[in-house]
């Protein structure tokens, strides 16, 4: 029987972000799309997995990404496979935690979308025919979701834990697709993130960048089909 799949969307994103992902993989298995909840990743696993079936299947990008990394931190036993998007499994550097402070400003202000603009910026995407497309759709995210997820999946961000050891410990089947325009994960990081793995793997979308399912869906869709649809290991 086929696990079902759990998809843990972005930072200040909702279903939209795998639109094509839940159209195409729920033909074949039941799909679950969580939205993140809680102040700190911890919080948004648990919260995960109180909601979620006894074995599942997991995916997540960016944030939801670091969230998956934790669930399986958590409740090894109960995630078949993992397949990891945009994801940065390392903490925050200072630098980095300290520019989320002007976009929290922002978004408390009420300029969610102008926040959202500075934390996906159009060069973090592909300059492709689908650019303004994908950057209109994730500042509507952003405003549907509203200033306070903005902030409190932020602060989250900041306060990531380190998920290098949760990486090697984990070892049933894992799939790591990055964007090579991400600027934001870059490619070699993600990639490194996948051999950290043990039965981990790489995939490069070349006409993407940091939203790989908007960017380049099908390309992601067929991918994460054909991974899914491996035999199931045993434990």
């Amino acid at each position: 029987m086929t696990e079902p799949l759990l998809l843990l969307p972005g930072l200040a994103c909702d279903a939209r972000v795998f639109f094509h992902q839940i159209v195409s993989l729920s033909l074949s298995r039941a799909v679950m799309v969580l939205p993140l909840k809680g102040a700190i990743v911890e919080e948004m696993s648990q919260a995960v997995l109180a909601q979620a079936p006894p074995r599942f299947a997991l995916c997540g990008t960016g944030l939801g990404g670091t969230v998956a990394l934790d669930v399986i931190r958590r409740a090894p036993e109960r995630v078949t496979r993992v397949v990891l998007i945009s994801t940065d499994p390392f903490s925050e550097t200072p630098q980095a935690a300290a520019a989320r402070e002007a976009r929290i400003v922002a978004a408390r202000a009420g300029r969610v979308r102008e926040a959202m603009t500075s934390e996906l910026p159009a060069a973090a995407l592909f300059n492709g025919a689908a650019r303004a497309e994908v950057q209109e759709v994730v500042g509507d995210m952003a405003r549907v979701l509203g200033a306070d997820a903005f902030i409190s999946q932020s602060r989250a961000m900041q306060r990531r834990p380190d998920h290098q050891k949760t990486l090697r410990r984990f070892l049933l089947p894992a799939l790591m697709i990055a964007g090579a325009a991400d600027m934001l994960v870059p490619p070699r990081r993600q990639e490194f993130t996948s051999e950290l793995m043990p039965k981990g793997r790489f995939m490069l979308v070349n006409d993407a960048g940091h939203l790989p399912t908007m960017e380049s869906p099908e390309a992601v869709s067929e991918a994460v089909d054909a991974f899914l649809d491996e035999p199931l290991m045993l434990r």
